[in-house]
């Protein structure tokens, strides 16, 4: 009991060094927070986190603190809550911990923004809100923190608002993220209706729930998590502020809809038909975002399309059972896409906003330890044994590979794996290799402490953190792997062989004619065709729908039947049928006239 007091405690204590800068920045008009004591906020923060978290490792105690309760209808209650499980202590220092390093290299990178304090608060909200979702033990608190995310995505994609294409990109992502909510929605009206409690520890003991609210809790994820059919607007996000990309694609938003599978995945367990969806469109998404990786010139861009294909993977191991696996997954991806982000981000910055990797080359002896530890990151995501992707992703496909779930994901994401080599290996050869493309007058300097210290604390916990996390804190529950060498090397062989085809295809492409292009050949350079599928057609049909709704309403019914024209013609028939007498003859309109007067004049008698 002292343990479980010690373990809220602290926790709470952590929450309330964390939001309350927050809430005095907000409500402060004279800015006096500095994005150096945000930056040091966060660094405190982590460092406390790590006592709730040592002493969870050490008694293994879950605690749940309950603080208020809504009875706002006398059938139902909206308790307050906090769960404190081996999910929220886990993801709570890896969270602040990949944050402070993005926030160092933040006060570098954004130093010349009019507006930095301001930015430096919204990054701050941002995480408030994910680590709100995650430490919530029910759906209302959880749908704040889900949709505080949304919110600020859409602040911080925007952040440069004087560009269209920001503007454009913000608003898609609310949009997407819009259909999704829709879904958590319905299904929260569901388990309200139905179970009279949105709390998760009594939602999760139901041994049956139907298939319609388990596919709105995945349509949810499918938008927050950019799985395929909703995921256009994670490459688009990219209009952003690097650190907002990093913060975004490794430790909030987009792991908040695995996280909401992960939190209520006691429902989906017994229901064969929402695991096998989560499974195939899990592994759809990897495949396809990898595909869409390989051809991209944009090093922000590939980079995001490793985010959605990593995001497939995770929703694979959901469709497997594995939930456990899922977080693990989550944990390690952190690190090492934050870095990727941070190298691209001082890549991008020492080559004056230049992002095509065409135009980059022979940077490792100009930037040496930005390229290496792009080096390392691209390493662990493409799964190299000891690396942090390592211990999760070969884990992942080890357990595909021992399922009798479905052959077709197996495929698929197999597939996805080499993909991912061959993409990264692109990356590395184009970006770090070859002559040097840069302009001759760039001027080039990495020596400063705000880029190398986040980045190398980085690259360190994306060599170690797999290890650590695996060995230490998650309990990993998989089944015994009695398989075939062959059959649990799959993946390093796959990967292995995506190597040698980039580096093969990176050797041709020196010599090689330059192909015509074709539809087909453009299958992966224009995202699989969907936006151009997904947005003109939907929109030019809702642009004509609504113009032919227009037309018939406005034009038709109202001008032409009720208006001014349909007045116009009521009076002309009105004067035709009450004057059929007047056919233009004169004694007519005599006789007319004199039976008027006639009977006039009888009735004045």
């Amino acid at each position: 009991m002292g343990t479980t007091l010690l373990l809220n405690t602290t926790m709470t204590l952590t929450l309330a060094v964390i939001l309350t800068p927050t809430a005095l920045q907000m409500l402060s008009k004279t800015h006096q927070n500095s994005p150096a004591s945000i930056t040091r906020t966060v660094k405190y923060a982590f460092f406390i986190s790590l006592v709730p978290m040592t002493l969870f490792i050490n008694s293994g105690l879950e605690s749940i603190i309950f603080h208020w309760e809504w009875k706002f209808i006398h059938t139902f209650k909206i308790p307050l809550s906090l769960k404190m499980d081996h999910y929220s202590l886990m993801f709570f220092p890896i969270a602040l911990f990949v944050t402070w390093s993005i926030l160092q290299f933040a006060q570098w990178y954004m130093a010349s923004d009019p507006h930095m304090t301001k930015f430096f608060s919204h990054l701050l909200i941002f995480l408030a809100a994910m680590l709100t979702l995650t430490i919530a033990n029910d759906m209302f608190l959880l749908f704040i923190g889900w949709e505080g995310v949304g919110i600020m995505s859409f602040l911080l994609i925007g952040w440069w608002h004087g560009r269209a294409e920001a503007n454009t990109a913000a608003l898609q992502a609310v949009l997407y993220n819009r259909i999704g909510d829709i879904g958590l929605i319905l299904s929260m009206a569901w388990l309200a209706s139905t179970l009279n409690t949105w709390e998760l520890q009594q939602t999760t003991d139901t041994t049956q729930t139907p298939t319609l609210p388990l596919l709105g809790l995945i349509l949810a994820a499918t938008g927050k998590s950019a799985q395929f059919g909703l995921h256009p607007w994670l490459p688009a996000a990219m209009e952003g502020p690097t650190p907002v990309s990093a913060l975004l694609h490794s430790s909030t938003m987009v792991v908040a809809g695995i996280f909401l599978l992960i939190r209520t995945h006691p429902l989906l367990t017994h229901n064969q038909t929402a695991l096998t969806t989560c499974l195939c469109l899990g592994a759809l998404s990897t495949l396809f975002a990898a595909t869409c990786a390989i051809t991209q010139n944009d090093i922000k861009k590939i980079i995001a399309f490793s985010t959605s294909s990593q995001l497939g993977l995770m929703m694979v191991t959901i469709g497997l059972n594995l939930p456990e696996l899922a977080f693990l997954h989550i944990s390690t991806h952190a690190f090492f896409k934050a870095m990727l982000f941070l190298c691209a981000g001082s890549i991008i910055h020492n080559l004056n906003g230049e992002q095509d990797i065409r135009k980059m080359g022979n940077l490792q002896k100009t930037l040496p330890v930005t390229t290496s530890c792009l080096t390392i990151g691209n390493l662990a995501l493409m799964g190299t044994p000891f690396l942090a992707g390592f211990y999760s992703k070969d884990l992942i496909i080890e357990n595909l590979n021992t399922s009798y779930l479905n052959t077709w994901a197996l495929t698929l994401t197999l597939m996805a794996t080499s993909f991912t080599a061959i993409y990264t290996t692109r990356m590395i050869l184009m970006v770090q290799t070859g002559p040097n493309r840069t302009a001759p007058t760039t001027p080039i300097n990495e020596n400063n402490p705000m880029i190398l210290t986040p980045i190398t604390r980085l690259a360190l916990g994306s060599i170690a953190a797999g290890l650590l996390i695996s060995s230490y804190t998650i309990p990993v529950k998989t089944p015994p792997m009695t398989m075939s060498m062959p059959t649990k090397a799959a993946a390093l062989i796959v990967t292995a062989l995506g190597v040698l085809l980039a580096t093969e295809l990176s050797n041709l492409t020196h010599t090689m004619t330059q192909p015509k292009q074709n539809t087909y050949l453009n299958f992966s350079t224009t995202l699989g065709y969907f936006n151009q599928l997904a947005h003109r057609p939907a929109t030019a049909t809702a642009l004509s729908s609504g113009q032919k709704i227009a037309l018939h309403l406005m034009d038709l019914s109202w001008y032409k039947k009720m208006g001014p024209k349909g007045v116009a013609n009521l009076q002309q028939t009105a004067t035709k049928v009450l004057t059929t007498l007047h056919k233009g003859l004169t004694k007519t309109y005599l006789g007319s006239f004199a039976l008027t007067i006639l009977l006039m004049l009888l009735s004045l008698k």
